[in-house]
């Protein structure tokens, strides 16, 4: 370590999960697709490297190659990281993480052996199940609600006590997520200022080595309460409330229908349990909905001024623009270009306790027009609810005006009830009423 760093900033910083956190194991078992990660006790945790790696990529290369090392591992005189994260371990009812091997859990940990599953279909460019390239899937996800604290520390100048704000700054944004599927809901954090602090101490002093390591340790300066909103994206907020049935489907069945809407629990450390289950309005649905009509607007838009108007699903160019696209090849054949999507929606989850309605159907055959023997099944839907549901939604601006133009439009169609939400849509299900505000203005 360079003879110029004398300070070492370091933090114990908690977060709450505002949405439900996918922090996948990469392993597959034979309950999940996707498992989420562990740490030695089977309770959630998240990889200080993850943590590493989403806040290198909010900032400059200048900035993150002096603050998390040089990425050029081939440079001469390549440098290391500054910054030290570790990983960020599950709190119990008591906001203390538990770093030691248990034999038995108590009732609150418990909790946290059975998480929720979201199962999910790969759905094609005319807006059907993908059943040809294995198109359902589930995955493993962390409760909302579930509060985390990791350490971050910063090896520093005398002069890096604006780098080291400029870190806590972005931790404390709108838009930071961690773990998987940000863009489809997940991961979005909350900093629980309150419970978290920081100190700065001379490089290698007593003060510092007399400090415990355990993350459990307070330190003598508190965040600050300012929240920090992103400049890069504009705020979109969708209000809407249903006009009769409708249902997210779980993909499970009870014990009065074949198909069910969509419930989650939330962590609640006020009382140290699981809340009563809340309507679910997962944001990948809302997702897939918008982007097959941000593809019909585009392309009607593009009609009217003469141009290519015939691209649907990731070929579509608001789509690629706003969703994102795997990697394929550029026109010189030989570059693999790929696009993260610049869109982030929120899951939706709605306390009041939610009235249902069971549907009858049977199948009928298309010859005789007579019921299906044993083709009788039952769906359960979301009744009754008036109450409005309020759904935010991050656009990067660096989006083009006709795209945004498509997506906003698309918006639109959803509070007017020409552009149906879940499931059975073709049955008269889904149809919402509402506004939509930018930036807090009725757009």
């Amino acid at each position: 370590m360079g003879s110029n760093y004398t300070l070492r900033y370091v933090a114990n910083i908690v977060f709450e999960a505002a949405t439900p956190l996918k922090v996948g194991s990469s392993d597959i078992d034979m309950l999940q697709d996707s498992p989420i990660q562990k740490d030695w006790n089977e309770l959630p945790m998240v990889l200080g490297t993850s943590i590493a790696g989403v806040l290198r990529k909010e900032f400059d290369a200048t900035f993150a190659n002096d603050i998390f090392g040089d990425e050029d591992g081939k440079k001469k005189d390549n440098k290391g990281s500054r910054v030290i994260i570790s990983n960020a371990l599950l709190c119990d009812k008591d906001m203390q993480v538990i770093e030691r091997l248990m034999r038995d859990k108590n009732e609150f940990l418990k909790i946290f052996e059975n998480l929720p599953i979201r199962e999910h279909t790969k759905i094609t460019s005319k807006g059907v199940a993908d059943s040809e390239n294995s198109g359902k899937f589930d995955e493993e996800v962390v409760y909302k609600g579930t509060r985390f604290k990791f350490r971050m520390e910063l090896i520093a100048d005398e002069n890096d006590e604006a780098n080291w704000n400029k870190l806590l700054r972005v931790i404390n944004s709108n838009i930071f997520r961690l773990g998987g599927g940000t863009t489809k809901g997940f991961g979005d954090i909350k900093i629980v200022r309150e419970l978290s602090s920081y100190g700065v101490f001379a490089l290698d002093s007593e003060e510092y080595r007399e400090k415990s390591s355990s993350l459990n340790t307070p330190f003598s300066t508190p965040f600050s309460s300012d929240t920090n909103e992103s400049d890069h994206y504009t705020h979109y907020t969708l209000n809407i409330t249903p006009d009769d049935f409708f249902m997210f489907g779980s993909g499970f069945e009870d014990d009065d229908a074949d198909m069910t809407p969509v419930f989650e629990q939330v962590v609640d450390y006020s009382t140290g349990n699981l809340s009563s289950a809340q309507v679910l309005i997962p944001a990948s649905s809302i997702k897939g909905a918008v982007a097959h009509r941000v593809a019909f607007h585009y392309n009607t838009q593009m009609l009217k001024e003469g141009k290519d108007h015939t691209q649907v699903g990731e070929k579509n160019k608001a789509v690629k623009a706003i969703f994102g696209h795997k990697k394929e090849l550029a026109e010189d054949k030989k570059t693999e270009l790929g696009q993260k999507g610049k869109l982030l929606i929120s899951d939706c989850f709605k306390k009041t306790k939610a009235q249902t309605k069971t549907f009858d159907h049977v199948s009928i055959d298309r010859f005789t027009g007579g019921g299906i023997d044993g083709a009788l099944f039952q769906e359960k839907t979301i009744a009754n609810d008036k109450e409005p549901y309020e759904i935010e939604i991050l656009l990067e601006k660096s989006v083009g005006e006709d795209e945004v133009k498509a997506f906003e439009q698309a918006l639109r169609d959803i509070t007017t009830g020409m552009l149906p939400l879940g499931g059975a849509t073709t049955k008269g299900h889904g149809v919402f009423s509402g506004t939509v505000l930018k930036e807090g203005e009725k757009l």
